[in-house]
């Protein structure tokens, strides 16, 4: 299923208005005090955009106009019963149906050969120590808010850490495999840079076409 906006902060703009109409600063402001911006990237100049882009589509509408004191008038806007439609089929289509991310360290992985083996091995084992840092934090956070907050309000976060535990081992493996020779592939890789050096480059062997996922 298609869709006109796939940008995640016009969702969250959507569920907050769910809750209640409320006027784009708020809908910032509670965000931030959930921690939603670690999941979805927001910024205020885009946060306006994203509210017009709604409401053109008629989306959400605003209610009302308010000042407080010396600030500058929020517009309040509510949930359209279309807007209501659209929140739910498209965080029910998140939920359900996996979709293929274009992560930057897919695209490095996929890239791999044009760095020598030794240097590979010496970043990723860089990367490694990262990844063991932003572990070891996330196991510490965790620690602190599970006994204050009911899970269902972590789920996001737990697969966050998954994510970061599952990315380690895989490093860890894969820095094993290149390093002591099991990688298939690696004679051609390291014949691949040694005719870059000497001025006598080898052909990479054609890839196989892979499954469409």
């Amino acid at each position: 299923m298609s869709r006109k906006s796939s940008n995640p902060l016009a969702l969250a703009v959507l569920s907050c208005l769910f809750e209640r109409p409320m006027h784009p600063y708020e809908m910032a402001t509670t965000l931030r005090e959930r921690h939603k911006d670690d999941s979805i990237k927001l910024n205020y100049g885009s946060l306006y955009a994203v509210v017009e882009g709604l409401q053109r589509r008629r989306l959400i509408v605003a209610t009302e106009t308010m000042r407080q004191g010396n600030r500058p008038e929020r517009t309040v806007y509510r949930l359209t019963d279309a807007g209501r439609i659209e929140l739910i089929d498209w965080l029910s289509q998140l939920l359900c149906e996996p979709a293929k991310e274009f992560t930057q360290f897919e695209a490095g992985l996929s890239l791999l050969p044009v760095l020598p083996p030794e240097d590979v091995v010496k970043l990723l084992e860089e990367r490694c120590k990262r990844l063991e840092i932003e572990v070891a934090q996330a196991a510490s956070l965790r620690g602190l808010l599970e006994p204050k907050l009911p899970r269902l309000f972590l789920v996001e976060a737990e697969y966050r850490w998954a994510l970061k535990e599952a990315e380690l081992r895989f490093v860890r493996a894969l820095v094993a495999d290149i390093a002591s020779g099991r990688l298939e592939g690696l004679e051609f890789w390291r014949k691949f840079h040694a005719g870059l050096t000497s001025g006598e480059p080898i052909e990479p062997p054609s890839p196989l076409p892979l499954p469409e996922e």
